[in-house]
């Protein structure tokens, strides 16, 4: 047989049956990619499903539901002796996946069984939305969560959440502050740590299954303890609208104790908002009255221009374009330092500043400490008032504590320089070695000077105005202060703020309590609520308690004689 080639149709058959398997090739390589993607898609759901198979269920659920935020974990505060002040405790919170409840009326009417309280329009409105996840009720008791379970709505959960506890309520309120209900810090102690940088961790994911190293801090909760049940005395014994004090120690500048009253319970925060509640040690400025002689007095004598055997003129009332400055308990004669110092006198003070220059007075008050912002941890720190404009009459009304107004904790600051030595150390609430605080010291008045001021001091106890706040044993030393307030713009003789600065032992100082009472009515008994009578006591009260505690020894020894005071 013969075959003919036709070289056409055979070039065609070629052609066609090249394609077909061209195509076939083509098809099974999809196939193959298919399956490969499929088979790798597979394996790492697979993958995912085991891992979470690993996790806690309402660890696994929550990762599922991305609107329900971690509420971060806080490192515990601690004082310097290792008690709690602050810390974290687990509560559950009740929440809801709207599209998984089937009765939107039956599901409210049963959580009203449990929480009466809820409030059922805002419920029923969380449970018919179209929203993937709503809060229900944060921070439930164990017993609530219990009931509510055995209800068994569907589409109702709980979820554990980390809730911040404070064990000493009031104790400590203003210093470590509170959180909101997330657990963020916003006040005190506790937003100052999320400004350092405890917002950054949790927002990097690091701070919400860690356990945070504590804080501790420079408090002593057994002395916080003792000046806050002082504090609370003195306001019901001087019917007083507040109170408050400062324990400082002289030589690093750790804030040892500080309340103010009233205070609140941070464990119920709402109550942090009410005006009366303020921290008056940092936040509050007042006219702190006749301590500032203290200031005063120290700025004469560190200028060279004024000894402690200097005399001024108080026989007459100081007039000084229109005003009249006169003595609340005036000799009516020539006084020496001490004796202006000791007899509290606004006559020889104002003239001291006198000497001094109003610029020179204004310069030593901001060197000092006393009119720039206190740098301090705590957020609520007030920025001190004095004249735009000073003349001779602002330094005059300022040098006996009227006409600028400041804190508290800065008087105590500013107080701590006079005595331990002239260094101005910045106040912390965090411990501090001595050595780490005179790396940061700054003099400001000569070691000779605050040697003189430590003699005045202890003079105004032994036989001024101070004598209530001696404690035997322990050589107090000290300045009152009395300020008239103002009232419808003008002072009043009725109404005042009293002050008490002290330093103990004075010959060598070791600490620096401030207290204050506010609006003190006189005692049963007594005509006049000066504060010799009630802040200098009360400052005596807290000594008196707290120094052994804070390893001061009672010495009862002899001791060389004081300055003496001119007659």
């Amino acid at each position: 047989m013969n075959i003919k080639f036709r070289p056409e149709k055979s070039a065609a058959h070629l052609s066609i049956q090249g394609t077909g398997k061209s195509a076939d090739m083509q098809a099974k390589s999809r196939i193959l990619l298919s399956m490969v993607i499929l088979g790798v898609a597979y394996t790492v759901i697979i993958g995912r499903l085991a891992v979470l198979g690993f996790v806690e269920p309402d660890e696994a659920s929550a990762r599922l539901r991305p609107d329900i935020s971690i509420t971060a974990k806080r490192p515990d505060i601690r004082d310097r002796n290792g008690e709690t002040l602050a810390t974290d405790i687990v509560t559950s919170s009740l929440f809801a996946e709207p599209n998984k409840i089937v009765d939107v009326d039956e599901a409210v009417e049963k959580l009203q069984s449990v929480l009466p309280d809820i409030n059922v329009k805002t419920v029923h409105r969380r449970l018919s939305s179209k929203a993937g996840f709503v809060w229900l009720k944060r921070e439930l008791t164990p017993a609530k969560e219990s009931q509510i379970l055995a209800l068994g709505i569907p589409g109702v959960g709980f979820r554990k959440e980390t809730r911040r506890f404070y064990p000493n309520s009031e104790t400590a309120s203003h210093i470590v502050g509170h959180v909101n209900i997330d657990n963020v810090g916003i006040a005190g102690l506790e937003k100052y740590i999320d400004d350092r940088g405890l917002k950054q961790l949790r927002s990097l994911g690091f701070a919400s299954n860690q356990d945070l190293q504590p804080v501790h801090l420079s408090i002593d909760l057994r002395v916080q303890h003792y000046v806050r049940e002082e504090l609370a005395a003195a306001m019901r014994r001087y019917k007083a609208i507040a109170a408050g004090a400062i324990v400082l120690n002289a030589n690093t500048g750790e804030v040892v104790a500080m309340a103010s009253l009233p205070d609140y319970n941070p464990n119920k925060p709402v109550d942090a908002l009410k005006k009366e509640n303020l921290n008056r040690n940092s936040a509050g400025l007042f006219e702190m009255g006749s301590t500032f002689k203290a200031f005063t007095t120290a700025m004469a004598l560190d200028s060279g221009k004024v000894t402690m055997g200097s005399r001024f003129d108080a026989r007459r009332p100081l007039r000084i374009g229109g005003h009249t400055i006169n003595d609340f308990h005036a000799k009516r004669r020539i006084l020496s330092v001490p004796e202006v110092f000791i007899y509290s006198s606004n006559i020889g003070t104002a003239k001291m500043a006198d000497v001094v220059g109003v610029q020179g007075h204004r310069d030593f008050l901001h060197k000092i400490g006393l009119l720039s912002r206190v740098p301090f941890e705590l957020p609520e720190v007030a920025f001190p008032v004095e004249p735009k404009k000073w003349r001779k009459i602002n330094s005059v009304t300022i040098s006996y504590g009227h006409g600028a107004t400041t804190t508290p904790l800065q008087t105590a600051v500013a107080g701590a320089a006079l005595v331990n030595g002239g260094k101005l150390i910045n106040p912390t609430l965090f411990p501090r070695s001595r050595t780490q605080a005179q790396a940061e010291a700054v003099q400001v008045i000569s070691e000779q000077t605050s040697i003189h001021m430590r003699d005045l001091m202890r003079m105004n106890v032994e036989r001024g105005s101070g004598s209530r706040a001696e404690v035997p044993g322990f050589r107090v030393g000290g300045k009152t202060g009395t300020a008239e307030k103002v009232v419808n713009g003008r002072y009043s003789s009725k109404v005042r703020f009293n002050a008490f600065l002290a330093t103990f032992p004075v010959d060598n100082p070791e600490y620096v309590v401030l207290a204050f009472v506010d609006e003190p009515k006189p005692e049963e008994g007594k005509k006049s609520a000066t504060a010799g009578l009630n802040a200098a006591p009360l400052v005596g009260n807290i000594i008196r308690r707290s120094a052994s505690v804070l390893g001061v020894k009672a010495d009862f020894g002899n001791i060389a004689n004081p300055l003496l005071i001119s007659q």
